[in-house]
């Protein structure tokens, strides 16, 4: 299963075995990189998974890697594997928006409890990414008008208020506000106010 997927990056060939062998045990799709230039080179931003990787490597460094994902926009959760007199790097790595760290020598039990919580955090994450995409291409189909109303919404302002707001008459309101559920697909009058609220937020960045 392609989100079960962990990419291990090491330049020691004993780690990467080892770490092939513990995880392919628990269930896991693997696939190990030597270097982290090997994997730039190799990893295709569309899969799911997470990446375990080494802190310390030559000509890149795990820390660079993670530098250079994240000015190419590919999101997967990083876990340093960090030893002694490293750890102050893998903390920086988080700071900048690493998933975790494990300390060398590594616990089983804590690698593959960390494993296991970055592929769902990465699978929550895509499936929000894909419902506001979802969103952004119903809201498209708003008119000028039916936007405005929307964001009446979102600001919590009653139908009454709308019509007074935007000169239009209560009964016109409605109508744009029942084109507006129907066009966004919402399930109720707290879901359209949902829709609102994110589509407004999103707008504003």
């Amino acid at each position: 299963m392609p989100h079960k997927t962990v990419f291990i990056v090491d330049d020691d060939a004993a780690v990467r075995k080892g770490l092939a062998f513990l995880l392919r045990a628990a269930g896991y799709t693997i696939e190990a990189f030597a270097s982290a230039l090997s994997f730039l080179e190799d990893y295709d931003p569309r899969r799911g998974g997470c990446l375990l990787l080494d802190v310390q490597m030559p000509r890149m460094s795990g820390v660079e890697l993670q530098q250079q994902l994240n000015v190419r926009g590919w999101r997967i959760p990083v876990i340093f594997i960090t030893g002694h007199g490293t750890v102050s790097l893998a903390i920086a790595a988080i700071k900048a928006g690493a998933f975790d760290f494990v300390e060398k020598p590594l616990s089983e039990e804590a690698l593959l409890d960390c494993i296991e919580r970055a592929l769902s955090s990465h699978d929550t994450a895509q499936e929000e990414r894909l419902q506001r995409a979802q969103l952004e291409a119903r809201v498209a189909l708003l008119t000028e008008r039916e936007r405005e109303v929307l964001d009446l919404v979102a600001a919590g302002e009653p139908n009454k208020i709308i019509a007074r707001h935007l000169g239009i008459s209560f009964r016109t309101v409605e109508l744009h506000r029942a084109h507006i559920i129907e066009k966004l697909q919402a399930r109720s009058l707290s879901d359209l106010i949902r829709m609102a609220i994110i589509t407004k937020a999103r707008s504003n960045t």
